[in-house]
């Protein structure tokens, strides 16, 4: 099993900046794919970026459009933490953000694709 728990959330002004942390623990070395998602009420969760390395030796990141340009994905494996460096802020960003996990190579933007899920941290834009 693979255990994750996210922190970093909280309140922040537009154009502002905050930074995610996901903090994992448990089988870790089955692990290729570490992704962020969001989701605000009403809407469905959203991908936003993930980090993966389904080839040996070689670290790949993707992102969402909404996201692309702002944010920065980064996975450190010899801490087992993955992180989410968030500028450029907007109230429209405003979401809970999950930290989600996979041992297999998946399509990356699916939610149902992943096995593991944290509890999810709040992330407030104000205008």
């Amino acid at each position: 099993q693979v255990q994750l728990v996210e922190s970093g959330g909280g309140l922040v002004q537009a154009g502002g900046s905050l930074r995610l942390s996901c903090a994992v623990s448990g089988r870790t070395f089955r692990i290729y794919t570490m992704s962020w998602f969001r989701q605000s009420p009403g809407k469905e969760r959203e991908f936003v970026a993930a980090a993966f390395n389904w080839i040996p030796g070689q670290d790949s990141v993707s992102y969402g459009d909404s996201v692309a340009g702002r944010f920065t994905i980064s996975r450190d494996n010899t801490k087992n933490t993955l992180s989410l460096q968030m500028n450029s802020l907007k109230p429209e960003d405003t979401a809970v953000y999950f930290c989600a996990a996979s041992p297999r190579v998946i399509q990356v933007t699916p939610p149902d694709d992943y096995d593991y899920w944290g509890q999810g941290t709040q992330v407030t834009v104000s205008s």
